[in-house]
């Protein structure tokens, strides 16, 4: 029987799912459930009932992990919290299970070895965030709803950020403005920069920017305003800015090892393909440290101009701004090694049809989100490519989303890559 929605019922825990919910199981039908840990009992609250699935929130904990923590300060919904109730070690062994769950239910591919998840401090991550704004209020919203919650109770920001966070709160208080819309924040790795930029919807006018402007701690505000970081890597210093508006991997603690891995995995000479290059990080630290001909190729305009900009210093950085899709197209040259860092939704069939007729040597896929790559590396191996290695970035702690790198290698031969 079919439960309702405000039902509670019984269920045992079995494995994660991607997204943050558990899976466990009611009359045989599946039951995605979150605020929960895999081996135990609880008792939960239907949400609402889909196609085949049921979704529902843990009220109560019969059987509890003890990898359940006592204390949880954080919002569970709160953005960026959903796993906050799960001591971090377990964190990570569930990501790495996630990993290598969607490799073989999605993709149909074993990996070669265990998953290792490479671990980030919790606290004071993030270095890039959207900020929604109702009335006269910046936080984040609760997951699924237009909720504000408190970005501080998160611990995603550093306390000086919420600190600025609260000030430009305050100040939409002082102005009088009750108003709706968003607001990109941006730092570079020790916060000496931090920009934000307040989107159409939001009315910036002169007023408004100089109360911004005046508040302590922000050294940029508007669509222009920039920060700058310096990737070290293999004893080099290279430094990279990057406008507000760009997109950045996000993690203060695990940049330089994210880009030390993913560099590391480019033989030295020979030509890299860097594709959704975004600012630059892979392909301009490349050149500087491995000493490679790099194609970078971005289609995001705002993007591409941090790219340009940053590459200037590199003459062995060629860039291109357009679709990767049309690149592909137009493209013959063999590289040695292609990166590809799409965005969540992955390689499209034209990119990966593409991508397998330039039969890179080597392919390394960074993705963030499990799913999508499971399915493109299914593609890959269809066409002749072997996985070599699968690693990950906790670059979210707390939360159910991972960064995973995987290796693939070409085979003699290639075929249509069928997904």
């Amino acid at each position: 029987m079919t439960p309702v929605r405000g039902e509670s019922v019984q269920l045992a825990v079995e494995k994660p799912a991607a997204g943050g919910r558990m899976i466990a199981r009611l009359n045989g039908q599946i039951v995605l459930v979150g605020g929960a840990i895999p081996g135990e009992r609880v008792t939960a609250r239907v949400e609402r009932v889909g196609k085949g699935v049921v979704y529902a929130e843990t009220v109560g904990v019969t059987d509890p992990s003890p990898d359940r923590r006592t204390v949880v300060a954080a919002d569970p919904l709160c953005g960026g919290c959903l796993y906050a109730h799960i001591d971090y070690p377990r964190q990570l062994d569930i990501k790495a299970q996630v990993v290598t769950d969607a490799f073989g239910r999605i993709g149909r591919l074993a990996l070669p070895s265990a998953v290792h998840v490479i671990p980030s401090a919790e606290e004071g991550y993030r270095m890039r965030a959207r900020l929604h704004v109702r009335g006269r209020r910046a936080g984040f919203f609760r997951e699924g709803t237009h909720e504000l919650c408190d970005a501080r109770q998160s611990r995603q920001l550093l306390p000086s950020t919420c600190d600025v966070i609260d000030a430009i709160g305050a100040a939409l208080v002082s102005l009088d403005l009750d108003t709706s819309g968003d607001i990109d924040l941006s730092e570079n790795v020790d916060a000496s920069n931090r920009v934000v930029c307040v989107d159409a919807g939001m009315k910036m006018n002169a007023r408004v920017r100089e109360r911004l402007v005046a508040i302590d701690g922000l050294t940029g505000v508007g669509p222009d305003a920039s920060v700058t970081d310096v990737i070290a890597v293999e004893g080099a210093a290279v430094p990279l800015s990057r406008n507000v508006r760009s997109f950045f991997q996000g993690n203060r603690y695990l940049l330089n090892a994210l880009t030390a891995h993913v560099v590391g995995l480019v033989p030295s000479g020979g030509d890299l393909l860097d594709l959704y290059a975004g600012s630059g990080l892979f392909s301009v630290t490349a050149a500087a440290v491995r000493g490679v001909r790099v194609t970078a190729v971005e289609g995001d305009g705002i993007a591409c101009g941090d790219l340009r900009a940053n590459a200037s210093a590199h003459p062995a950085v060629t860039v291109h701004h357009l679709p990767v899709e049309d690149f592909l197209e137009r493209r013959r040259d063999q590289p040695g090694v292609a990166i590809v860092d799409p965005p969540r939704t992955g390689l499209s069939r034209a990119a990966l049809d593409g991508l397998v007729r330039l039969r890179a040597g080597r392919v390394v896929y960074v993705s963030c989100d499990v799913a999508t790559l499971a399915r493109d590396a299914r593609g890959l191996v269809n066409a002749g490519y072997t996985i070599e290695r699968a690693d990950a970035f906790d670059l979210f702690p707390n939360t159910p989303h991972v960064e995973t790198v995987a290796v693939f290698e070409a085979g003699p031969t290639s075929a249509p890559p069928r997904r």
